[in-house]
């Protein structure tokens, strides 16, 4: 049987509590009768992300990775995305398990985008990868549009209890980008959380992303996700204002999207980002110093933005 990796069990717990401590005893069960069914045996060290182990492994057809996730409303769909891709700018999904939240999928090599430490070029290839994933989606898939509603109440309760976060315009921006953008989203597939460490080097393409959420909407949307994922590196930018503007045009040249709804949808994530790190959002980080900072950060690039 496989080993749960330590870390991974007492993130796992520490966050879903009790019933994470049930599943993870019955993992390598889990584990063991999927291997049998897809006829793989363990190829290497077990893997962990935020919500599920990744197993390498073997098969007649050659080597893969066996994923088994935490079940969680946001794994849902990352089964359903895979196979609308069908392998288009994303590894391949080989099997799956939706009962027990498991897929057999095409193996990348374990180097993410994030390694690269070039700004532009992470920013550039996320953003090209981003085109290609945009298709139409297919019936099933949750809407971003229909969490419109939820994204504006949330906004008006955060400014109304953290009241000096942010300056009123700022907040009112957002809104407006809910109200105006959020609503009357496409029905196209995007990934949902688009950044540097969910993009792999691959053998069959040069990247290929991996966990995505799943949905549907404005895959400008996902220039918010990756601009907020780049906060420690744009910090080391002698000129902030000038180096998340460059994500922005960068990202919406590479991505051939509109370079003024990028920039809208970055600034709802920042605004977002900035009340959920006040609410405690962030649990790895609560009450340290990178909340501060990622607070910090997220205020200046909400306004930077506006």
């Amino acid at each position: 049987m496989i080993v749960v990796p330590g870390p991974f069990a007492r993130a796992t717990v520490e966050r879903e509590g009790a019933v994470a401590a049930a599943w993870l005893a019955g993992l390598p069960a889990v584990v063991d009768e999927l291997l049998e069914r897809w006829a793989c045996v363990p190829d290497g060290e077990v893997l962990h992300g935020g919500v599920g182990i990744i197993v390498p492994v073997r098969r007649a057809a050659g080597p893969a990775v066996l994923k088994v996730s935490f079940p969680h409303p946001g794994n849902v769909h990352e089964p359903d995305a895979f196979a609308a891709w069908g392998g288009r700018g994303a590894v391949r999904l080989y099997e799956r398990d939706d009962e027990r939240f498991a897929m057999l999928l095409e193996r990348a090599r374990t180097p993410t985008l994030a390694a690269t430490g070039d700004n532009d070029e992470v920013v550039t290839v996320a953003g090209r990868l981003g085109r290609r994933l945009a298709a139409p989606a297919p019936p099933g898939l949750p809407r971003l549009r229909e969490r419109a509603e939820e994204w504006e109440r949330r906004l008006r309760t955060d400014a109304a209890h953290f009241s000096q976060a942010l300056p009123t315009a700022t907040v009112a921006a957002a809104v407006a980008t809910v109200r105006e953008l959020g609503r009357a989203q496409p029905d196209t597939l995007v990934h949902g959380d688009l950044h540097a460490r969910n993009i792999l080097r691959a053998d069959r393409e040069p990247w290929l992303a991996v966990d995505p959420k799943g949905c549907a909407g404005d895959p400008a949307y996902d220039g918010g996700t990756l601009l907020r994922s780049r906060a420690l590196s744009l910090l080391e930018a002698p000129d902030l204002g000038k180096a998340v503007h460059r994500v922005v045009d960068t990202f919406a040249e590479a991505a051939e999207l509109d370079r003024e709804r990028v920039r809208r949808w970055c600034h709802f994530h920042a605004v977002r980002t900035a009340f959920q790190a006040r609410r405690g959002g962030f649990r790895v980080a609560r009450g340290g110093p990178r909340l501060a900072l990622l607070t910090g950060f997220a205020d200046h690039l909400a306004q930077l933005l506006t």
